[in-house]
């Protein structure tokens, strides 16, 4: 298998193998994923965006006993949460309406209460403070690379310079790619809507080549959709250095989710999916589910984050402890339809990378240029 078919900048940039990433995805990105992910020669990146300053020290040395390779950090920095506050108090702030709905919702569908002993994390107010503290344990453990999921990281570009990192941040827009690059962010992964969890409006095909063009010679990561060897070289084609993928790396045993949410992902199609805001407030592409398909047909407005959370997430919490499949079957992007049995991580990404090599080692008009 010829690997220099698929040495572009980014490995050089990233010091990886292989220019495949793992998204960074919020309780599916545990340290023991995103390690198997590094161990197999891509980028392992934690999916950190509710866990708190603590616990992140505890991730981040965790995955430093899996893997003595290369890794990454994502957590979220919307910009218009409120710069202070406890979860109680942003609680307080909830409209009647929206409380009424949700407790009718539980009673509806029988939700249990939730178990505390099983609950997953804790519960964090999701304010500038917050997600302060995340970058500042980031800064300290000297994490290779920072990924901003949502928001503008400039703010601690120098500083992660200083410290020999390198940062990342996700584009749905060209606008937004082209503010990022004025930041100092060092390589902008653009996400179409085809991919899991936060997203754009735009199609992936569409988007990628539009920002490669926007912030040239900043390197690009093509997201969204992307599952395989043949998505990976369209990746490339396209003008991208690599690629970010998550869903295909849900249903893996090193994944973080529950069982009963991978089997969904394995008997899903990827017509199984929608872009909601009854998650997190924010356009979300995710499962198709009862809360996502009640609250939007309700004629309820999305709060904005963090608020419109504070009103699902218990009731997804709720759901994951009962196993319910039809109220918290999981996010996931359009290429679930890919997902046909349960495997490991490093079996993905082998499978990426041979499918890649054996599509680039064919016969292509000398004018193509890869990862350029």
């Amino acid at each position: 298998m010829n690997e220099k078919l698929l040495h572009t900048p980014l490995c050089d940039l990233l010091d990886i193998r292989y220019p495949v990433l793992l998204a960074g995805m919020g309780g599916a990105s545990t340290p023991e994923l995103a390690a198997a992910v590094s161990n197999a020669g891509g980028l392992g990146i934690l999916g950190a965006a509710a866990v708190g300053p603590e616990e992140l020290h505890e991730w981040i040395a965790r995955t430093r006993k899996l893997t003595d390779k290369p890794f990454g950090v994502d957590t979220l920095l919307p910009s218009t949460v409120p710069s202070g506050g406890t979860t109680q108090k942003f609680r307080a702030e909830l409209p009647q309406g929206h409380i009424d709905f949700a407790k009718e919702f539980k009673r509806r569908h029988g939700l249990p209460d939730i178990d505390p002993n099983r609950r997953r994390g804790r519960a964090m107010a999701f304010s500038r403070d917050f997600f302060n503290q995340q970058i500042q344990v980031v800064l300290d453990e000297k994490v290779p690379v920072y990924v901003a999921g949502l928001g503008d990281p400039g703010f601690m570009v120098k500083e992660a310079h200083a410290r020999g990192m390198k940062v990342m941040a996700i584009a749905g827009a060209i606008k937004h790619a082209r503010r990022f690059v004025d930041s100092g962010v060092d390589i902008i992964v653009a996400q179409g809507t085809d991919g899991g969890g936060h997203n754009s409006r735009i199609g992936t095909i569409v988007l990628v080549p539009q920002v490669v063009d926007a912030v040239r010679p900043t390197p690009v990561v093509a997201a969204g959709g992307i599952a395989d060897g043949r998505g990976l070289v369209a990746a490339l084609a396209l003008g991208a250095v690599g690629v970010w993928c998550g869903t295909p790396f849900l249903a893996t045993p090193e994944s973080g989710i529950e069982d009963f949410q991978k089997d969904v992902l394995v008997e899903a199609s990827s017509e199984d999916t929608v872009v909601t805001r009854s998650l997190s407030g924010k356009p979300v592409r995710m499962l198709k589910n009862k809360w996502a398909e009640e609250f939007d047909a309700s004629g309820l407005k999305p709060l904005p984050m963090p608020f419109q959370g504070l009103i699902s997430m218990p009731l997804y919490e709720m759901a994951r402890q009962a196993g319910r499949k039809d109220v918290a079957p999981g996010i996931a992007g359009q290429s679930v339809g890919f997902t046909k049995k349960i495997r490991p991580a490093r079996e993905i990404v082998e499978e990426i990378v041979a499918g890649a090599i054996e599509i680039l080692g064919r016969d292509f008009p000398s004018t193509v240029r890869f990862g350029a």
